[in-house]
């Protein structure tokens, strides 16, 4: 079990090591000029060891996501009796606000921004994002249920925490500090998940989306 373990941990820091070694050449020369073989060469492995830890060159850069991609499910699958999905994901969302959690959109330093600005300005990986994007709409669906219902409530939860994240991102990027955008950011948070526990369709588990105003 302790080799196993030992073994595992490995392999992440691999990714992680792989991973920022090919963000650093991606931010400084631009994705489209930096070839597999570069990073490999860069990361010192083989280009056929590469590709077996990152599949395609734009999983690279959205590893970082790969730890958020069942985060909403796993938020839904270990919330106390009696709450709210809503509550739950709402507070799990504000809880990202306070840490200035990228993911937020709501974090204005540097090495953030150029790397936001590496993935929405690069249209293989914005492409590539959408898959994370449906995987973690898939698993948060079935966390809910794995119904019709469920399925309509994690398109509808994942489009706001994106829609949310996007707004926040959007306004850092034109110039405001993380601490000017952080309480319209959190009121907009309310507001988006007070109205998608207001319109939203009664979920697998009979239960309301409702969420506490």
């Amino acid at each position: 079990m302790a080799e196993s373990g030992l073994r595992e941990r490995k392999k992440q820091r691999m990714y992680e090591a792989v991973s920022d070694v090919a963000i650093g050449l991606f931010l400084e020369k631009g994705f489209d000029s930096v070839s597999v073989a570069e990073v490999a060469a860069a990361a010192d492995i083989s280009k056929p060891t590469l590709f077996r830890y990152f599949p395609a060159k734009e999983d690279l850069v959205l590893y970082r996501f790969a730890d958020h991609e069942t985060e909403a499910a796993r938020v839904v699958a270990g919330r106390p009796d009696g709450r709210s999905v809503a509550d739950a994901l709402l507070e799990h969302f504000l809880d990202g606000l306070r840490r200035d959690d990228p993911v937020t959109g709501l974090n204005d330093h540097p090495d953030v921004l150029a790397f936001h600005r590496l993935l929405y300005g690069t249209p293989s990986l914005a492409a590539r994002a959408y898959a994370y994007v449906e995987r973690s709409e898939a698993a948060l669906a079935e966390a809910l249920g794995g119904d019709l219902d469920a399925r309509l409530a994690a398109g509808q939860i994942t489009a706001v925490q994106r829609v949310l994240a996007l707004e926040n991102w959007r306004r850092i990027a034109e110039g405001e500090r993380a601490a000017e955008v952080r309480r319209d950011a959190v009121a907009a948070a309310r507001r988006a998940f007070a109205g998608l526990a207001a319109g939203s369709a009664r979920l697998a588990d009979s239960r309301t989306l409702g969420v506490t105003q």
